[in-house]
């Protein structure tokens, strides 16, 4: 019994910080988990940016609603699901991926949650469980399931290496340098052609 466990940001949609970074003109909210291995030092380097700024939950939200799944992302999800088991495991947060769920058709997603003030303040995040990506795999793999993954961050990698098949996808020249016994593929129809052959 197989399940394919999909990274969601830069695989399915657009990075929702860059994103905001674009929105709100601030450069610094560009830095992502392709950039930086350590989530912990990269949340709290956002969250403190954000209450400089003055930005909360709201505005991030009003970003997010204007985002769209990239090009075949729903289709190929489509396809995927419909012969076999995926689940997205992101480290983004539920506030965040609702109207994304929506736009890709509900797949199941596992993330993590925010800490939000009444005032709409980000004042922390709660991970879901510690090393979230590759404790859910060997969650999985404890139930019976073999995992195929696919991502294109660091924050990904353990996930992808804990399977029986792993890929990268439109991830960075250094990772594919670094990692050079992982597929990288940069279009829809070769990883789910790659995930086929794994089944």
């Amino acid at each position: 019994m197989n399940v394919v466990c999909l990274d969601l940001e830069g695989v399915l949609v657009p990075e929702i910080w860059i994103a905001f970074s674009e929105a709100t003109g601030i450069p610094e909210l560009r830095r992502t988990t392709r950039d930086e291995p350590d989530y912990d030092k990269l949340m709290k380097y956002r969250i403190a940016i954000l209450k400089e700024h003055g930005l909360g939950l709201k505005e991030i939200q009003k970003t997010i609603e204007t985002i769209d799944p990239m090009p075949g992302a729903k289709e190929f999800l489509d396809e995927l699901r419909g012969i076999t088991q995926v689940i997205i495991i992101s480290d983004t947060f539920s506030q965040f991926a609702t109207p994304l769920m929506k736009k890709l058709g509900w797949p199941t997603i596992f993330c993590n949650e925010l800490v939000v003030g009444d005032n709409g303040e980000i004042t922390g995040y709660r991970m879901r469980c510690e090393k979230s990506k590759l404790t859910t795999v060997k969650a999985l793999q404890s139930c019976g399931f073999e995992t195929i993954a696919s991502g294109d961050s660091f924050n990904d990698l353990a996930m992808i290496e804990a399977g029986k098949a792993g890929f990268l996808f439109r991830t960075t020249d250094a990772i594919k340098k670094d990692h050079p016994q992982y597929p990288a593929f940069e279009d829809y129809d070769e990883l789910l052609a790659a995930i086929k052959k794994a089944l």
